[in-house]
């Protein structure tokens, strides 16, 4: 995939990877590097320059009909501002993917009531402080909207979650409870793509690293096998080849 930066130039330059069922796969990188590019170009908010992404074998192009069609969710950095709209109820963001498919929706009409009572499970479940299921989202801290579109996020059967940074700024009990959920979902079969600026939280979390420079992928191992001082090398640019996978799971 090859797509262009906010300033026209190139950012991504031919990104190739692949993330398999039940696996973490890791992007490892110093900001600034197209990491951001290739999220927003995943996900549907920055246009493909060339190249294409396909979901369980069919072409993904992040319209809302394949999103549900083929189970990708995504978790991005800042979801204040990435993945909410701030002066709408906890409830209806967390209703923002399927608020028209039943038992959300009835013959065309929206059942708010049902909107408000799954909202309240999903804020015991995830343990969101909030003053209520009615309150503004924007009046949460980050930690409980990271929880509350995570609620979201993870619902249902999935085949693919892009969680971008997504424990950036949060607190120790925070990053706890995110990290568990990543790996619940990994443990069910879902296909976790992880970009972080954290190479602790890549390698405790990943089954395979890819590093990320230049707006290319210029390094691949397994986690199990990473060594902190090569990712360095390759995240600062100085060496760019590519290794061999040596350890994956089964698709």
């Amino acid at each position: 995939m090859t797509a262009l930066g906010d300033r026209g130039t190139l950012a991504l330059h031919g990104v190739s990877f692949a993330v398999h069922s039940g696996e973490i796969l890791g992007v490892a990188g110093v900001s600034g590097n197209g990491q951001r590019e290739l999220v927003e170009a995943l996900v549907g908010q920055r246009a493909r320059l060339a190249g294409q992404v396909s979901v369980m074998g069919e072409p993904y192009n992040a319209t809302r009909l394949e999103n549900r069609r083929l189970k990708v969710r995504s978790l991005p950095e800042e979801p204040l501002r990435n993945a909410c709209v701030g002066k709408l109820s906890v409830a209806e963001n967390m209703a923002l993917r399927d608020f028209d498919q039943p038992p959300l929706s009835r013959n065309g009409v929206l059942r708010f009531s049902a909107w408000r009572k799954r909202a309240r499970d999903w804020i015991a479940a995830y343990g969101v402080k909030t003053q209520g299921e009615t309150a503004p989202i924007a009046s949460l801290s980050g930690g409980n909207v990271q929880r509350a579109v995570l609620a979201r996020e993870l619902a249902g059967d999935i085949n693919i979650l892009i969680a971008a940074n997504p424990v950036f700024g949060l607190d120790f009990a925070a990053v706890e409870e995110i990290h568990t959920r990543l790996r619940q979902a990994c443990q069910r079969g879902t296909g976790v793509l992880l970009i972080s600026e954290d190479l602790d939280e890549l390698l405790e979390l990943s089954d395979r690293i890819v590093v990320m420079s230049e707006g290319r992928v210029v390094f691949e191992t397994s986690a199990a096998l990473a060594d902190r001082k090569v990712l360095g090398a390759h995240m600062g640019g100085g060496t760019h080849h590519r290794q061999p996978i040596i350890q994956k799971k089964a698709a």
